[in-house]
């Protein structure tokens, strides 16, 4: 906002946060704000008719224009305002990862403009999954393409229909591949009142050559009070359980809503019977497991990874600290678990298997098959466990 009130606004802003930190929602809001009449001083929000003419016959006194307010948000009220929030404003265009719907297509974000609005209204703190998802990728990659990029270069040169700025926000520009470097030329040198903003999680996956060309705007994630006080006040979560799924979000609102919709899930008996299989009934009920487990999909077994993951995160924290953790965030049957899994194996096994989690996680991503990656998963965390080693595979 002070960019905007400065006049240093540049032309080519890179909205960098992780899953789950909003950015692609300020992106949004950012441009609305820039849009916004009461902003630019195009309204006052009361209306001005032109010289009324009074009873007697004499011109009715004008009140002298006023200097536009210092807003610190965008109004919500203005035309302009409207449009933006619906996605349908002329001069605020999006450009987001798509797919091939038919053999030889060569699709562009227009053709999925529809989806998109629908998918912004239900899923604002959506990632790049789940927008493919929605739009029926299932394993296809989704990509900006060279068309994409021709349509854009088309787009920002035209004249702006009813704002002093054309905008163009692009989500998940770690997906532009080379033919990103057809729009160096327009990003470097825009036309009067164009502003890029690209909103993306991973810096290191976008064309050098595009980034130079931006400036840095970091997102940091929520804290877990923001996430807390979003919970109860959008969905209705009591108190104790909002701290709870804030706790093992870490500041990740899609996860927060991932973990809320997975609530009724028993991670903690899954979690028990499969340690079970590993240090005691041993190979057939390891089976059994991870038949069970490869049936409930990836964005499950996501969750259940995570819930792992941070039950050994409040386990080394009990270890370390011991009674100076602050266990209002945590319920007590998390924190007994907690201390069984610190009798179980050391500080060293349990940064080990977390490691393994955190891979097991990055490949489910990546639509690996479940049976053979829980499989493999198993027979680490036995060697970790049970023969007290820490194996670590690269």
């Amino acid at each position: 906002m002070h960019m905007i009130r400065q006049n240093r606004l540049s032309h080519a802003l890179l909205f960098l946060g992780k899953e789950g930190s909003g950015a692609l929602s300020l992106a949004r809001a950012f441009a609305q704000f820039t849009v916004c009449e009461r902003v630019n001083g195009k309204s006052t929000g009361k209306k001005q008719a032109a010289v009324e003419v009074s009873l007697f016959g004499e011109p009715e006194p004008v009140s002298p224009p006023t200097e536009p307010e210092n807003l610190t948000d965008s109004c919500g009220e203005c035309p302009a305002c409207k449009k933006a929030n619906q996605l349908v404003h002329p001069d605020i265009h999006f450009s987001y990862p798509v797919i091939s719907r038919k053999s030889g297509d060569k699709p562009i974000s227009t053709d999925f403009i529809k989806e998109w609005r629908e998918f912004m209204l239900q899923q604002p703190y959506g990632n790049a999954y789940d927008w493919l998802q929605f739009i029926g990728a299932e394993n296809k990659q989704g990509n900006i393409t060279a068309h994409e990029c021709e349509d854009i270069l088309r787009k920002m040169n035209l004249k702006s229909f009813e704002s002093e700025y054309k905008i163009l926000i692009m989500w998940m520009p770690e997906l532009l591949g080379k033919e990103g470097n057809k729009l160096l030329k327009l990003i470097e040198e825009p036309p009067p009142n164009t502003l890029f903003i690209l909103v993306a999680e991973n810096e290191s996956l976008i064309l050098p050559t595009i980034l130079s060309r931006t400036q840095l705007v970091k997102i940091p994630l929520l804290t877990n009070l923001q996430v807390e006080a979003a919970l109860e006040t959008h969905h209705g979560v009591s108190m104790q359980k909002a701290q709870q799924v804030a706790a093992m979000s870490g500041g990740n609102y899609h996860e927060a809503l991932q973990q809320l919709q997975h609530a009724e899930d028993d991670w903690e008996v899954l979690l028990r019977d499969w340690l079970n299989s590993i240090v005691k009934t041993g190979p057939a009920a390891q089976v059994k497991w991870i038949e069970e487990i490869s049936k409930i999909g990836r964005e499950k077994q996501k969750q259940f990874l995570k819930y792992f993951t941070h039950l050994l995160e409040h386990a080394i924290r009990l270890r370390v600290m011991g009674n100076a953790v602050d266990q209002e965030s945590e319920n007590q049957s998390t924190t007994d678990f907690a201390l069984r899994l610190n009798k179980l194996c050391q500080i060293s096994q349990q940064e080990a298997i977390i490691q393994e989690l955190d891979q097991a996680a990055y490949f489910i991503e990546r639509n690996a098959n479940a049976k053979i990656l829980f499989h493999a998963l198993t027979i680490k965390l036995y060697h970790i466990i049970s023969n007290k080693s820490v194996i670590l595979m690269q």
